[in-house]
């Protein structure tokens, strides 16, 4: 039998079909403290919980399209960089059937969804918490309620976290929640909002500076009480995207 009189007869039906969908992890930090944009559900499942904004990937649907699709209708966000983080598959992650998500990431500065926050009351900026050990991460208000959260985003989220500080140490990825000129002091504290932990001041800036990712501009910063401080300009490292 030859390739297309193989697919003439093939049953599409033979083999049960999981449905597919995406979910978007958008982080940011606030407060020292890293966060991610929720959607309050008004539907069931987990009706009245907080998840991350997704959708069903259509059928003649590429899976970047389905998550670009998400972006705009559901985040309301009209371009951010978005890149695979990982595919979700647990078999009972979705009350309703078998469900596979592919969750995408982003970091975005907290400016940045300003407008969506402000035009629709269904979306929060929650912050994140993550325990050493612990297998989902934590949301909440800002006085520092715990938010309910559906399905297994929690565990989404904690992946995200994991995947963010994994990559801190090697690559450009903190810069991408500072203005293109930052104080060292800024860079510091978006390091220690996403670790969730103090750095030594002198050994961390020692080390941003030995790596030749960093320009000084010879500007310094406006508005500040005290000596203002230099700012700083990100140079992509080699190989950096």
């Amino acid at each position: 039998m030859d390739e297309r009189a193989f697919l003439d007869d093939y049953d599409p039906t033979a083999f049960k079909r999981p449905s597919l969908a995406v979910d978007l992890v958008l982080m940011s930090v606030i407060a020292g403290a890293p966060a991610a944009v929720l959607r309050r559900r008004d539907v069931h499942p987990f009706r009245d919980s907080w998840t991350l904004p997704g959708a069903f990937v259509g059928i003649d649907e590429s899976l970047d399209a389905a998550a670009r699709r998400v972006l705009g209708g559901k985040a309301h966000l009209d371009d951010a960089y978005l890149e695979q983080l990982y595919t979700f598959g647990v078999v009972d992650r979705d009350p309703r059937t078998r469900i596979i998500s592919v969750a995408y990431f982003s970091l975005l500065p907290a400016d940045r969804f300003a407008a969506a926050l402000a035009g629709d009351p269904a979306l929060t900026l929650a912050r994140l918490t993550l325990g050493e050990g612990d297998e989902a991460a934590t949301a909440h208000t800002g006085n520092g309620a715990a938010l309910p959260l559906g399905f297994d985003h929690g565990a989404i989220l904690a992946t995200a976290l994991r995947r963010l500080r994994g990559k801190l140490d090697y690559s450009g990825i903190a810069f991408a929640l500072l203005p293109e000129r930052f104080t060292l002091r800024a860079l510091q504290e978006v390091h220690e909002a996403i670790l969730g932990t103090p750095l030594n001041k002198p050994a961390f800036r020692r080390r941003m500076l030995d790596r030749g990712c960093l320009a000084a501009t010879g500007e310094r910063e406006a508005g500040a009480s005290f000596r203002p401080a230099e700012l700083y300009r990100h140079l992509p490292e080699q190989g950096e995207v």
